[in-house]
């Protein structure tokens, strides 16, 4: 495993639609290692594969309160439910917040690490991260969607 250097603000890779990930491979795992290496090093919950400089349709999860590693490769949202207002940052807009309105309640399925289908229902923080890390991979970020934003230290 090794840590990847996190693409910031103002890199046009962040606002290119990704590709599908054609097959899962080792080379694809050993992506999804790195990004949760990367992820737990900058203490972040989601990170997408752009965020390092990948192109491709892929994003990994860890809440880290127990719930464990979630990865979606080629994901898709199925349904959405409600609305919620809440904070989000992001690895790739460091020292800054925002409030975004996101839905209250996603389903969303996709590959896991071994190319098998996996489904996931969540709310809440979870449901965030997913919407989040979904945007990425279509070049969107929450900063374009936030109704105010503020610096953080």
């Amino acid at each position: 495993m090794a840590l990847r250097k996190i693409v910031e603000v103002g890199d046009d890779v962040l606002r290119k639609k990704c590709r599908p990930v054609p097959e899962v491979t080792d080379r694809i795992r050993e992506l999804i290692d790195d990004m949760f290496e990367t992820l737990y090093d900058a203490q972040g919950v989601g990170l997408a594969a752009p965020q390092v400089g990948v192109m491709r349709r892929l994003f990994v999860v860890d809440l880290q309160d127990g719930s464990g590693q979630k990865v979606l490769i080629n994901p898709e949202i199925v349904e959405e439910k409600g609305e919620e207002d809440g904070e989000e940052g992001c690895l790739s807009i460091p020292n800054r917040v925002g409030r975004v309105t996101r839905p209250a309640y996603v389903r969303i399925k996709g590959l896991d690490r071994n190319g098998e289908p996996v489904e996931y229902e969540a709310e809440g923080l979870l449901a965030r991260a997913f919407c989040h890390e979904y945007d990425h991979l279509d070049g969107i970020l929450y900063a374009d969607k936030a109704v105010e934003m503020w610096a953080v230290e």
